[in-house]
C-alpha cells in the first residue's frame, strides 16, 4: 500500500492535535486539583457528584435549622425559668397573705405583684432575631401587650400571638418544633406556656387576681381559689421545661448525626472528584514525552526525500 508525504503529514497533525488534547486535559488537572472539567470526561462520577452534592445541601440545610432549631429552645427555656422564679415568688405571697393582718403590708405585697406581672410581660416577650418567641407564627408584634388602670394597676394582659408553633426540618422525614406558644385558650393544639385550660394554667389571669385580692384584703380568696390557680401554673411551667429538655436533646441528637455525616460526605465527593496528583504528573510526563517524539520522528519522515529511497 502506497502512502503518501500528504497521508503522513495529515496523520502526524492528526496524532499531535490528540496529544495536545491529553496534555491540555493533564495539566488542568495538575492545576486545578480535579480530574472533571467537563461532564463527557467521566458521566457516571459527575451523576455520582451531583447526587452527592445535593445530599450536601440537605445536609446542609438541617444543620442551619438545627442551629435555629437549639437558638429557639434556650431562648424559651430562658422565658420558663423567668416565668418559674415568678409563678413560684407569687405562691408564697399568697401563702403569707391569709396570715397578714395589716392593709399596709397587703399593698406592698400587691405592689410587689404589680411588679412581677410586668416582669412576666417583659419575660414572655422574648425576641430572638426579631421574632416574639411565644407569639407562634404572628411573631412580628410583642407576644403580650398591657392594659392599665387609671390608678397603675394592670387590669389584663392580652395576647397578640397564635397557637401555630413554627416547625423546621432536621433529618429526612423528621419535622421539630423547639418554640411554644404563650396562651392557647382553645384547648386544642400545642400546649399554651402561660394559659391553657386543659392544664388550669393562667399565669397572668392569676398574678392579677392575686393583686386585686391583695389589693381588696381577701385572703380567703387567695388561699382558697389564686393560691391553687399558681400551683397549677407551676405545674404547666414544669411540664413544658421537661419537654424543653427533651427537645434539646434531640438536637443534639440530630446535629451530631449531621455532623457525623458530613464529613463523609466530604470524603466521598473528594474521591469523585479530586485527581491523583502524582499519577497525573506520571501522565502528564509520559504525554509531554510522547509529543516530542512525535515531533522528532514527524520530522524525519517529513524531511526524507526521493533520493535516500534511491539509495
Amino acid at each position: 500500500m502506497r502512502v503518501t508525504n500528504g497521508s503522513c503529514a495529515d496523520r502526524l497533525v492528526a496524532n499531535l492535535g490528540n496529544i495536545t488534547t491529553r496534555q491540555a486535559r493533564y495539566q488542568n488537572q495538575v492545576a486545578t486539583g480535579q480530574r472533571i472539567a467537563l461532564p463527557e470526561d467521566n458521566p457516571s462520577a459527575v451523576r455520582r457528584t451531583l447526587d452527592l452534592e445535593t445530599e450536601r445541601g440537605r445536609l446542609g440545610q438541617y444543620g442551619r435549622n438545627i442551629t435555629r432549631l437549639k437558638e429557639t429552645a434556650t431562648t424559651t427555656h430562658t422565658v420558663m425559668r423567668s416565668l418559674t422564679t415568678i409563678a413560684t415568688r407569687a405562691s408564697e405571697i399568697a401563702v403569707k397573705a391569709n396570715s397578714v393582718r395589716s392593709a399596709d403590708d397587703l399593698k406592698a405585697y400587691a405592689a410587689e405583684v404589680t411588679q412581677m406581672i410586668y416582669q412576666a410581660v417583659s419575660s414572655a416577650n422574648a425576641n430572638l432575631r426579631g421574632d416574639a418567641v411565644l407569639a407562634g407564627t404572628r411573631n412580628g408584634q410583642p407576644a403580650y401587650s398591657v392594659t392599665l388602670g387609671a390608678d397603675g394597676r394592670v387590669q389584663a394582659v392580652t395576647y397578640n400571638g397564635n397557637q401555630d408553633a413554627p416547625a423546621l426540618e432536621i433529618a429526612e422525614g423528621q419535622d421539630l418544633v423547639a418554640g411554644v406558644v404563650g396562651s392557647n385558650p382553645a384547648g386544642s393544639g400545642p400546649a399554651g406556656l402561660i394559659q391553657d385550660p386543659r392544664s388550669s394554667a393562667d399565669l397572668f389571669g392569676h398574678l392579677i387576681q392575686l393583686q386585686d385580692q391583695l389589693l381588696a384584703g381577701n385572703g380567703a380568696a387567695i388561699t382558697s381559689t389564686t393560691a391553687v390557680g399558681l400551683q397549677a401554673d407551676a405545674d404547666n411551667l414544669l411540664r413544658h421545661v421537661a419537654a424543653n429538655g427533651v427537645v434539646q436533646g434531640r438536637l443534639e441528637a440530630a446535629g451530631a448525626s449531621v455532623g457525623d455525616r458530613l464529613p463523609a460526605l466530604e470524603s466521598q465527593i473528594s474521591g469523585e472528584t479530586d485527581v491523583d496528583l502524582a499519577k497525573a504528573l506520571v501522565q502528564l510526563n509520559q504525554v509531554q514525552l510522547s509529543y516530542q517524539a512525535a515531533l522528532q520522528t514527524g520530522g524525519r519522515i517529513m524531511t526524507i526525500s526521493l533520493m535516500d529511497y534511491i539509495r
